[in-house]
């Protein structure tokens, strides 16, 4: 039996989920969670397989997906986390794949697909959507035009508008750090401007 806690902020959603995973004799869903806080804490409670997470949680939540992806990954006994989200950004899979996610679901998948895929993360295998493995290849084929997590970290903090002196205080690092990381990004897209950079990342994919 492959215990399961469903991670979402929408109640129609889990509820979805849920009644599509009490059709299959091999899951059991254990708990549901509406915040990530409350996915850690069902995490810890329930001791289950795998955790169906969502990567946002509403402006009201400063945490997200990817943090509590993070620290259910540290738990002991760890169970497995398997994304489901609508966001297919580099900057979104980066962050799940960095946190510790066993797999990337987008939302638009077929229930068959969704149902291998948390039976292929209980098992410990990978689980990626065709487009995100896709995307995944391409920066490994072409890693020259592909930003680091840390520089899309950075520049996810410009397109919130944030000075660098913010950024720096934000990532825990100097502003010339910022500059640094900047003048390598302004490089890699081809750009000479922080308002031109998220304007080609987000043409690029990188940010949301």
């Amino acid at each position: 039996m492959i215990r399961l806690v469903i991670a979402d902020d929408h109640p129609i959603v889990r509820a979805g989920l849920h009644a599509l995973f009490s059709l299959e004799e091999d899951f059991e869903v254990v708990a549901e969670a509406a915040t990530p806080d409350q996915a850690v804490q069902a995490a810890e409670r329930e001791n289950p397989d795998v955790v169906l997470m969502d990567l946002q949680f509403g402006a009201r939540e400063p945490s997200t997906g990817a943090d509590a992806t993070r620290l259910i990954r540290a738990l002991d006994a760890a169970p497995y986390v398997l994304v489901l989200t609508n966001y297919d950004s580099d900057a979104d899979i980066l962050n799940a794949v960095e946190a510790g996610a066993s797999g990337y679901l987008l939302k638009d998948a077929p229930p068959h697909e969704l149902i291998a895929a948390v039976r292929a993360a209980a098992a410990g295998e990978s689980a990626l959507a065709p487009v995100i493995a896709s995307r995944l290849l391409n920066r490994m084929r072409a890693p020259q035009i592909s930003l680091s997590g840390r520089e899309i970290q950075v520049l996810e903090l410009v397109a919130l508008g944030r000075s660098n002196t913010d950024v720096a205080e934000e990532l825990f690092v100097s502003e010339t750090t910022v500059k640094s990381h900047l003048a390598h990004i302004f490089s890699k897209l081809n750009v000479t401007s922080r308002t031109a950079a998220v304007s080609a990342a987000r043409r690029q994919g990188i940010l949301r």
